[in-house]
């Protein structure tokens, strides 16, 4: 029969739980670790932002180049920027295309993404 002074806070069954804690890691901080914002992502030269029109069947576009991250960055950087600007683009091959002319507002929301920026 089972005592009520055995029942107490702290009991057992808390103490198991606790050890079990102790050899597992903790998800919540290593998914916070992982995730690194745009700002995070160290440039070494500064990105290029040119304005095109030829052979683009008249459309205009601002080219984004000089990005040093793996391509699933760079969609979320230009996703990022889409969202912000509220136009189309795309993102492939170490480039970010936004359509439109837009280089002074793609040159703001760069610097202020923590990336340095030539040619705005």
């Amino acid at each position: 029969m089972m005592n009520v002074s055995d029942n107490k806070p702290g009991g057992d069954w808390r103490d198991a739980l606790a050890a079990l804690r102790t050899g597992e890691p903790d998800t919540a901080d290593t998914a916070a670790d992982e995730a690194e914002s745009p700002a995070d992502i160290i440039q070494s030269a500064p990105l290029l932002i040119t304005y095109e029109r030829k052979g683009r069947g008249g459309k205009h576009a601002t080219i984004i180049s000089g990005f040093e991250c793996d391509d699933e960055r760079l969609r979320d950087i230009a996703s990022t920027l889409k969202q912000r600007l509220a136009t189309g683009g795309s993102a492939r091959g170490g480039e970010i295309l936004v359509q439109g002319d837009r280089r002074a507002d793609t040159a703001a929301i760069l610097r202020s993404m923590g990336f340095k920026v030539k040619g705005a």
